[in-house]
């Protein structure tokens, strides 16, 4: 099959959207499918081998994210005479436009996976609000809806934005992970490198440093662990807004000499660092799916983490971790405590059954689901590659048809959010309807 995969984000930023979109890319490649990756020019980026770059304003919003321009015939001149037989959309406006319109123009089956609770990152803009929530829910759940297929990455997305008012099928397909990566590295020699000492009890984290992630939830309920447990130690790894407002928390509370900051990890550093753990701390509420929380439990981590979608899928209370109903700090530190007082027989039980967990979600498993979906909808499409049996009006109409699509759900994403009521974001969305005004991060 050829397949175009069209975001907004991609290298060199690497979060678990742009991992999915590499991997499931590359293994899509080794099982003999072609795959174009569309995607933004960002600063730093490396010329790659079927990956289109669109011109981007940098920086947007004093992000690291840039900005699509929409100039006509960029995509189209490099793509030649390639014919899609599968069209992913990784958001729902900018590329994503872009990938509602060759859909129409090729005929071609839209697969759309909804990765990110956008309402989640809304912070990121200028005017940030509950009607722009709104907008962004209303947007994606229209776009959503003008798709062949939607890609859920956990069962509890697929329920939440069936109850917004998605009707296209959703299936589920978590990004997946190469799980066997993880089960060695050198614990040791990072907490040499991070100045641990040997005998601490390393509590970690990993990920994008930023709002949506709780992260000061997370560093107030660390804190007080720290206080309560002396030899404990705090691993940080990742980068981003929150770097630098982070370690005054610590302060704050006294225990700033047992915060330790990594910056951004890969590869085997990344792998060592989970490793160095004990236990993996997460609070994140604005997840799709627990990738991190995967990665840890194939490094054989038991993991504590606040209940949300994506964690829930993950972790299984008292089995593999602790999933925790309420957001309260003293209700984490518990958490933590129990962890740490399990006997090295009741830790074994836990790692195997993290094991266990993260083998559900291992990259070839993954892959084969998608490829699953992908198969049959293409196959039904058969009959309308003959493109020069079609005339130019036929062509036409539809992309006619897909500017008016677009058009039509940035208006009704405006006309809901607009609306007064403050619980509409837990509403149904009307039309299916689609937008192009920004792009919004993922998680």
């Amino acid at each position: 099959m050829n397949i175009i995969m069209m975001t907004n984000t991609y290298k060199p930023i690497m979060g678990g959207l742009e991992k999915s979109i590499e991997s499931f890319s590359k293994e899509f490649r080794k099982r003999g499918h072609r795959v174009i990756i569309v995607a933004p020019e960002f600063e730093g980026m490396v010329p790659e081998d079927d990956v289109i770059r669109v011109p981007a304003i940098q920086h947007f919003s004093g992000t690291d994210f840039s900005l699509q321009l929409p100039i006509p015939g960029v995509l189209a001149e490099t793509l030649g005479d390639m014919v899609p037989d599968i069209i992913h959309s990784h958001h729902p406006f900018l590329v994503g436009n872009t990938a509602l319109r060759m859909a129409y123009k090729f005929n071609k089956p839209l697969i759309f996976t909804h990765h990110t609770l956008y309402e989640q990152n809304t912070h990121f803009f200028p005017g940030d609000s509950e009607a722009m929530k709104r907008f962004v829910i209303e947007l994606s759940t229209g776009y959503a809806n003008l798709a062949d297929r939607v890609f859920a990455p956990s069962e509890s997305v697929m329920e939440l934005i069936k109850e917004r008012g998605v009707e296209t099928p959703i299936e589920v397909v978590p990004t997946g992970s190469y799980t066997e990566r993880y089960a060695k590295g050198d614990g040791e020699q990072m907490r040499k490198r991070a100045d641990i000492p040997k005998e601490a009890y390393v509590v970690g984290h990993l990920g994008r440093l930023s709002l949506e992630k709780n992260l000061e939830f997370l560093a107030k309920a660390i804190s007080l662990f720290l206080l309560q447990e002396k030899r404990a130690h705090f691993l940080l790894v990742g980068k981003g807004p929150s770097e630098e407002t982070l370690p005054a928390l610590f302060q704050e509370a006294g225990v700033a000499d047992r915060l330790h900051m990594t910056g951004p990890l890969s590869g085997q550093d990344l792998v060592d660092a989970y490793h160095a753990m004990d236990v993996f701390a997460f609070a994140s509420q604005s997840e799709t799916q627990g990738l991190v929380l995967v990665e840890a439990m194939a490094s054989g981590l038991p993991v504590v983490a606040l209940d949300a979608p994506g964690a829930r899928e993950v972790v299984k209370d008292e089995v593999n971790g602790r999933l925790l109903m309420s957001e309260r700090a003293e209700d984490f530190v518990a958490a933590l405590q129990w962890v740490m007082r399990q006997s090295p027989e009741s830790l074994a039980k836990i790692k195997v059954s993290g094991l266990e967990m993260a083998d559900e979600f291992s990259m070839g498993r993954c892959v084969s689901r998608a490829l699953e979906i992908y198969t049959p909808l293409a196959a039904d499409q058969q009959y309308k590659r003959k493109q020069s049996d079609e005339s130019g009006w036929a062509k036409a109409v539809r992309l006619i048809q897909a500017q008016w699509d677009i058009t039509k759900n940035i208006t009704n994403a405006t006309k809901e959010a607009a609306l007064p009521s403050p619980d509409k974001q837990d509403k149904p969305a009307k039309d299916p309807v689609e937008g192009e005004p920004f792009s919004t991060p993922r998680a």
